[in-house]
């Protein structure tokens, strides 16, 4: 599918689905998944049917795979789409933000095509602008108007100096507190709960790094190539090469390979 089809399907869903349910989410709008920090509502469910029956229509034979539909059936996640094109979707990345009124959400598209991803788009509703990615291309944020502002990752910094991104949460218990202890050596550390923001914001070199632990495609495919795109370094915390179909092994983002090997050994020693 064509990335600027992609992304307009995206804001169309958000402007139909999402912001008119910004701060207007009645009871039973919201209901806990997993547990009270895993949230889904209505915006999230209707914009997924929205955008997967839009991309049907445009590419009848593209599978989507949304974040609400393996919520349904997570047997689809394990689905081997090895030989088709597929669009991993997530109709709002940081539904917490979104349910707590918080302007810090996002929707976002990766298309993987044999395995291999190929295109991304993260598109903010407050903001009204993507950010968009093609292999080989580069990262770029775009404006409705059609401006176009190639991004690109910070440069290396002295560990001491550094500020990034990093979600804990996830980490196994034997090794959280030994991160949380070990981030003590960098300038300074966030996690806005929204994958969708913090790639925007590394995209356009304002933090060192990222690191996520869980890795469900929806949430890091897309931005996982935009880094790249955008000049970083991008693996596993093994240092193999992240893919769609890996859902664990963490991944950590770097201005350059001495920058991830130092972070890897200096801080997230998982």
């Amino acid at each position: 599918m064509n990335i600027e089809r992609l992304a307009g399907i995206l804001r169309e869903a958000a402007k139909a689905e999402i912001m008119p349910r910004f701060r207007h989410l009645d009871e039973g709008m919201v209901r806990s998944k997993t547990n009270a920090f895993d949230l889904v509502t209505e915006a999230d469910e209707n914009a997924e049917r929205v955008i997967t029956a839009a991309i049907n229509a445009h590419s009848p034979n593209t599978v989507v795979v949304g974040e609400e539909a393996v919520s349904a059936n997570p047997a689809l996640l394990e689905t081997n789409f090895a030989d088709r094109t597929v669009i991993y979707v997530d109709p709002v990345d940081g539904t917490y933000n979104f349910a707590a009124g918080l302007p810090l959400f996002a929707v976002m598209a990766a298309v993987v095509e044999n395995g291999e991803t190929v295109a991304g788009v993260i598109y903010d509703p407050m903001g009204d602008d993507f950010l968009m990615t093609e292999r080989g291309c580069g990262t770029w944020q775009v404006f409705p108007d059609g401006r176009r502002v190639r991004q690109k990752f910070a440069e290396p910094a002295p560990l001491a100096e550094m500020g990034g991104l990093a979600s804990a949460s996830y980490l196994p218990d034997t090794v959280r507190g030994q991160v949380l202890s070990n981030l003590a050596k960098v300038k300074m550390f966030a996690n806005y709960r929204c994958a969708g923001h913090e790639y925007r914001m590394a995209a356009s070199g304002h933090v060192h790094f990222l690191m996520y632990n869980k890795l469900m495609p929806w949430d890091h495919v897309a931005g996982a190539l935009m880094m790249r795109e955008a000049g970083a370094h991008v693996a596993r915390l093994d240092g193999s090469e992240y893919k769609a179909c890996h859902s664990d092994g963490g991944l950590l983002i770097a201005p350059s390979k001495e920058s991830w090997d130092e972070l890897r050994r200096e801080v997230f020693t998982v």
